[in-house]
């Protein structure tokens, strides 16, 4: 999955005016006060927010061992952000307007909500504690992406385990390096104990129960109201799943001549955390690497840019393809980047950058339309209309929504076929094709509802004991995703902690369920209301129509309510319905293939 990654994600806002003014107590409100209060603050928030953007950027762009330069820029800069974000009288002050929010425009209320949401993360009262969690968030990002991954002795990339996770046969090579991607946990586990405890006090210290109650709250929902959410969408593609992890665990037992086990053995999938299964299929006609192996990686860039200027948007500023970190690093580069994919909006308006390592393969082409969903997500709330404290999606999902719906669309034959990357009179299996786009879309929910959510549930708001984090990590793999370890996992190792969302993303990877549920939701009215097409073969290129949709869905921002920007935009709340509808014709082909076999899940959680 890949997820825009600002390391300070949650709007951390600031706010400075002259002493005389900011200690006078409000004793009345109007609009126009209000309005003042929102300018001044806004003035500083960009210019603070820049300054934070461009110190994570060189943070996450140069990684040199032993070098604290960027870690120092980033600890200053995050605190001057902490500093004036949670400042006392800020919150007074917010919170008195808000008293009075019957009398004030909708947006006025949506932008002092984001001030007070904000300032949770940093509240002034506990300011020793806000500068530890900065500190400690540095230290633990650090150690995560100048991590030094090795096979065998010889230092290897992420990339280089991923590529022998997908195509390895070779089950003792798959679980050498399977075991080599964990073993960045070890080193991690005691300081996510830490940014535990700093995070729920930090959050706590404005009334909140914990950090993953904190996160939640964005949303309009209480932690169990999502968490109950999160089961419903499991609960509803759990027989697909079922299903799906049977024919898995036959398939791979073939391909490893091997018996066929009652649970996956994590090793055994394409994937670090078993999240996406899609390599397992290989459609004929539709072999998009081969096609793009010769191939400039500039090329699959400029593909994605190209897709969304024929739908009506704007080219990208020449300072994207300036600034941006786009390709992977010399082998002998003195340094190292992070090589999560990511879109960065930096100032709020028109620095716009992607740190990614696109190489030349059916992945990073569908990777590229993925990030340039976000780019142009900013791009479309960069307007008059969205004060800078509401640019950014409806909801947290609504932004993953978009990427991920693009991504899937550029996959899709007829798009394909529109730009010379498959042959037109090339005849593909539909259902094999459909097989793939399951073990993609459908797998990731249990990963990203079940265990993903539980565990950090469980992390920040049941205080789940350190000596507790890897049992509890695999048995809600166990649980949710019916795979195990290839060999016991103990304490000693901290799994979950691979995950970069787990260290530097916190408490929000359901963000990634509610896009999944979106994407098909969009797809569904603009396959079927927009180019009257069949779901499973779209071609959104070229129509203006599609451009003109999006658009309206992107401009506002955050300056909406989520739920009512949906049903106006699809006609109805959230549902899996849309994703269930267009994967239902795969269930009788499971269902034959399966015959005779045992199913090792329950029927229903």
């Amino acid at each position: 999955m890949k997820k825009t990654i600002l390391l300070f994600a949650i709007f951390i806002s600031v706010f400075s005016c002259k002493e005389d003014t900011t200690k006078t107590e409000i004793t009345s409100v109007s609009k126009e006060d209000v309005q003042v209060f929102l300018d001044e603050y806004s003035t500083t928030f960009t210019k603070l927010y820049y300054d934070s953007a461009l110190a994570e950027w060189d943070a996450n762009t140069k990684i040199v061992a032993g070098d604290t330069t960027n870690a120092y820029k980033v600890q200053k800069a995050n605190e001057a952000f902490a500093k004036f974000t949670g400042s006392t009288d800020v919150i007074e002050k917010t919170r008195k307007f808000l008293e009075s929010k019957d009398d004030l425009d909708i947006v006025q209320v949506r932008q002092l909500n984001t001030i007070l949401y904000s300032a949770a993360n940093n509240p002034e009262t506990v300011s020793d504690l806000v500068k530890e969690r900065i500190a400690a968030e540095n230290a633990q990002n650090e150690a995560l992406f100048g991590y030094d991954f090795k096979v065998n002795g010889t230092s290897v990339t992420t990339g280089d385990i991923d590529k022998v996770l997908r195509e390895s046969n070779n089950e003792a090579e798959r679980l050498t390096n399977w075991e080599a991607s964990k073993n960045v946990g070890v080193g991690l586990k005691d300081g996510l104990e830490n940014l535990r405890k700093l995070r729920n006090e930090t959050v706590g210290a404005l009334g909140y129960d914990d950090y993953f109650s904190y996160q939640v709250s964005s949303y309009g929902m209480s932690r169990q109201e999502m968490r109950d959410e999160m089961n419903k969408m499991v609960k509803e593609v759990w027989p697909l799943y079922r299903e799906l992890h049977t024919w898995a665990r036959h398939e791979l037992a073939k391909k490893f001549n091997a018996d066929v086990p009652e649970y996956l053995p994590a090793h055994w999938l394409p994937n670090r955390w078993g999240q996406d299964w899609s390599s397992l299929v290989n459609v004929e006609g539709l072999d998009i690497d081969g096609v793009l192996a010769d191939k400039d990686p500039e090329w699959i860039v400029k593909e994605g840019e190209n897709f969304y200027k024929s739908i009506g948007f704007d080219a990208l500023p020449a300072s994207f393809y300036e600034k941006s970190s786009m390709y992977p690093l010399p082998a002998d580069a003195p340094y190292k980047k992070n090589n999560h994919a990511s879109a960065w909006h930096m100032n709020l308006e028109n620095d716009l950058r992607c740190l990614m390592s696109v190489e030349p393969n059916a992945d990073y082409y569908e990777t590229i339309h993925h990030e340039l969903g976000h780019i142009y997500y900013y791009q479309a709330y960069t307007n008059p209309n969205v004060p800078p404290l509401l640019r950014e999606g409806a909801n947290r999902g609504y932004h993953e929504a978009i990427g991920s719906l693009l991504g899937f669309a550029a996959m899709q034959k007829p798009f394909l076929e529109g730009k010379g990357l498959v042959d037109a009179d090339v005849k593909i299996d539909e259902t094999q094709n459909l097989l793939k786009e399951a073990l993609s879309n459908i797998v990731f929910l249990p990963f990203s509802a079940g265990v993903m959510t539980e565990f950090e549930n469980a992390l920040y708001a049941e205080n789940l004991p350190k000596d507790q984090f890897n049992k509890k990590w695999w048995e809600l793999a166990k649980k949710y995703q019916g795979m195990v370890p290839p060999t016991d996992r103990g304490e000693e190792f901290c799994d979950a902690a691979s995950k970069t969302h787990i260290n530097n993303d916190a408490a929000q990877y359901y963000d990634y369920a509610v896009s999944y549920i979106l994407l098909f939701q969009f797809h569904d009215h603009i396959s079927k209301n927009i180019l009257k097409q069949d779901p499973h073969a779209t071609n959104y290129f070229g129509s203006k129509d599609v451009g003109t949709f999006l658009r309206g869905v992107l401009e506002t921002g955050a300056n909406n309510d989520w739920r009512e920007l949906l049903k106006q935009s699809v006609g109805s709340e959230m549902s899996a319905k849309p994703m269930l509808e267009y994967f239902n014709p795969l269930m009788d082909y499971l269902k034959e293939q399966n015959k005779g076999r045992t199913h090792t899940l329950p029927e229903t959680l």
